[in-house]
């Protein structure tokens, strides 16, 4: 039997953080006197970001100029501006004045984006396992065709993966928002809706069942008194700067748990303001004309679900009181959240060369990069999961493109037959050698 072909890094996933670096890598490549070779394994069988949540009106929380490319390379082909001006809407969106496109666009973008790059990547594979080679030079990566990839290195791009509490179990008329638009079509005539979670997801969830179906109630349920505002102010927003993963990663724990603390609501379980105040005048304007559709059951919490043979029984605990109200509904949806998938879930027995700290985390270097056992050469690379480390940004669009030149500038130094003279692609960060 051969040997299969020997790839500088094979990627595990292609969302938005693997769709960079492969556009990274390529802009390397063409100006490198030896390439980076490289193959992404993606388990979607066409590239797809969120799509359950692609709501026609909805808009990103993040600037355009945070893209996949713009803070590591601002000349970049590989921007956003370039592709409105592919789209022939550069000027149409200059003149909306807006810093932030709507979803459905940055999907596109993405789209965009990954079309131009899809020779480094196999879609519809899923990772089955990941070995050693005898030595530690090497990973042996197969995909669910069959197929091996030897890789120099790793890179974990697995995303995100949908939670539901404890107990419940997602079917037809039990959603996790992911599912919002693949399912919303197949409800007819419903009457009531309940939606569950305080957050961005939940709030948009609410807006946007609340104009579908016009002759339906939705009621949301959340913890606290009303949704709170996301902070996004100029001051906290430094928290995703690239510096700020500099600062972060050097700080000592109790720093770093403080600093989670402080700016917990620039990302968790807010809302933006503009989405709250449409929310309050709907409810607001119901009252006044004596016909209430949006139901707030704040300061509650769904204490029981089950099914029944129309839909759900949902059954509310006021937190205050103990008062319960019990609602039959035609779905219920929870919005309540993402979790990392296992950052070594696919790595099977290779896992065990993996350090973790005291709190049983993986021990994972600036440029993220996990601590392995001396006996592995080859490199283990995350993006995501490495939120102890590196804070806030460790999976979010705001700093991935910086992270990815950090990454593949990592791979690149540690080539030892490469000349001195590289570029640069990472515009902050230090090398480990």
């Amino acid at each position: 039997m051969s040997e299969p072909a020997v790839y500088d890094l094979v990627g595990v996933g292609f969302g938005p953080s693997n769709l960079a670096l492969a556009i990274a890598l390529t802009e390397f490549n063409e100006q490198a006197a030896k390439p980076v070779t490289a193959q992404f394994l993606e388990r979607q069988p066409a590239f797809g970001w969120h799509r359950g949540m692609l709501i026609e009106d909805a808009t990103m929380q993040v600037s355009f100029l945070k893209d996949l490319v713009t803070m590591r390379n601002p000349t970049s082909r590989f921007s956003f501006l370039c592709y409105l001006k592919a789209r022939d809407r550069l000027v149409d969106f200059i003149n909306h004045k807006n810093l932030f496109p709507l979803r459905i666009e940055f999907h596109d973008y993405f789209e965009w984006a990954a079309a131009q790059v899809d020779d480094l990547v196999a879609y519809d594979r899923n990772v089955v396992s990941v070995t050693a080679v005898p030595g530690g030079e090497f990973f042996d990566v197969q995909d669910s065709t069959g197929a091996v990839f030897r890789a120099r290195n790793i890179v974990l791009g697995t995303g995100l993966r949908p939670i539901l509490p404890e107990g419940v179990t997602a079917d037809e008329h039990i959603w996790h928002n992911s599912q919002l638009l693949s399912r919303v079509d197949a409800v007819t005539d419903p009457q009531r809706f309940v939606v569950v979670g305080a957050g961005q997801s939940g709030a948009e969830v609410t807006a946007f069942l609340h104009e579908r179906f016009p002759r339906a109630e939705v009621c949301a349920v959340f913890s606290r008194y009303g949704y709170s505002p996301s902070d996004d102010s100029s001051f906290a927003n430094r928290i995703f700067d690239p510096a700020a993963v500099d600062e972060f990663y050097g700080a000592p724990e109790d720093v770093k748990q403080r600093l989670m603390g402080y700016h917990a609501n620039t990302n968790y379980s807010v809302v933006d303001i503009d989405l709250i105040d449409e929310l309050y005048r709907r409810e607001y304007q119901e009252k006044v004309q004596g016909a209430q559709r949006l139901r707030l059951f704040n300061v509650a919490r769904p204490t029981q679900v089950a099914r029944t043979d129309a839909g759900v029984r949902v059954t509310i605990e006021t937190l205050t009181t103990g008062e319960r109200t019990v609602l039959d509904a035609d779905v219920v949806v929870y919005a309540t959240g993402y979790l990392p998938a296992d950052p070594l879930g696919q790595l099977g027995d290779v896992a065990r060369y993996c350090v973790r700290d005291d709190h049983g985390r993986l021990r994972v270097d600036r440029d993220y990069r996990v601590w392995t056992d001396p006996d592995l050469q080859c490199g283990i690379y995350l993006q995501g999961g490495t939120e102890h480390t590196h804070g806030i940004t460790s999976s979010l669009l705001s700093n991935t493109a910086v992270r990815v030149g950090e990454i593949l500038d990592a791979i690149v130094a540690r080539r030892v037959d490469e000349p001195a003279e590289l570029p640069d692609l990472a515009v902050t960060g230090v090398r480990s050698e």
